[in-house]
């Protein structure tokens, strides 16, 4: 229409006559920026020379297996925006149900000690009591944070894609949560270990049962915090592997 020679537009686009030729006859597709070259040349959009000079391909749907969920850049913004909210209370509820057992350690230590006045019945009752209130809350915290991800439970169970944006979205996250992640997992790896240290000391100095009690107690707590920064750093890590 534009009265031009195929060495004309091979010309203005910068490539070969041949090139045009294989476009004309369909035997070859341009790229996307000589389909906007084009656009510019002949004042037309891209829907106009992508739809009408180029047949849509037959798409064959194979009903045997189910498609795949596309994830598009809100909903997985969303999706790391929750699961971060959610780690604080997934790491305490954790916290909680390991350290659930130091108040009845202790009182059972001091019921044991002629000096407290304590009486064992009094002691296993007040240590269960507050064994159960732990693990109750920690629950309470576990079903809280799961409630908000029910939106997002096939992320978690069923294959998906994500659309355009994504990948690169959550690469640059992820690069940037790098060091923070690494300085949860150290500190968390030498609480763990740590976490023997008390029992180690109280054997050292041939300690009463108190004490023994103490440093169980202590283990627990430290080992208690080790997890917490393992869950608190780890929660975000995995959301963002997952969505990779």
């Amino acid at each position: 229409k534009a009265g031009w020679s195929q060495e004309e537009l091979a010309e203005q686009l910068g490539v070969t006559r041949q090139s045009v030729s294989k476009w004309e006859g369909a035997q070859s597709v341009p790229d996307m920026d000589k389909i906007l070259q084009m656009s510019r040349i002949f004042n037309l959009s891209t829907d106009y020379l992508l739809k009408d000079d180029i047949e849509e391909p037959e798409i064959s749907v194979d009903t045997s297996e189910p498609m795949c969920r596309r994830v598009s850049l809100a909903e997985a913004t969303e999706y790391l925006a929750h699961r971060r909210a959610a780690a604080p209370r997934i790491a305490l509820a954790t916290f909680l149900c390991i350290i659930s057992p130091i108040i009845l350690i202790l009182m059972g230590a001091l019921s044991e000690a002629a000096y407290s006045g304590i009486s064992e019945n009094a002691a296993v009752g007040i240590g269960l009591c507050a064994l159960i209130v732990f693990v109750a809350t920690g629950v309470a915290l576990f079903l809280s944070a799961a409630t908000g991800s029910k939106g997002f439970e096939f992320l978690e169970s069923e294959p998906f894609e994500t659309e355009y944006g994504v990948t690169g979205m959550v690469n640059q996250r992820k690069k940037e949560y790098r060091d923070t992640y690494s300085r949860f997992n150290i500190a968390g790896t030498l609480c763990c270990i740590c976490s023997a240290l008390p029992l180690f000391l109280s054997v050292c100095f041939n300690a009463a049962d108190v004490v023994y009690a103490v440093a169980v107690c202590l283990r627990l707590l430290i080992a208690g915090i080790g997890c917490v920064l393992f869950i608190v750093g780890g929660t975000y890590e995995a959301a963002l592997d997952r969505l990779l």
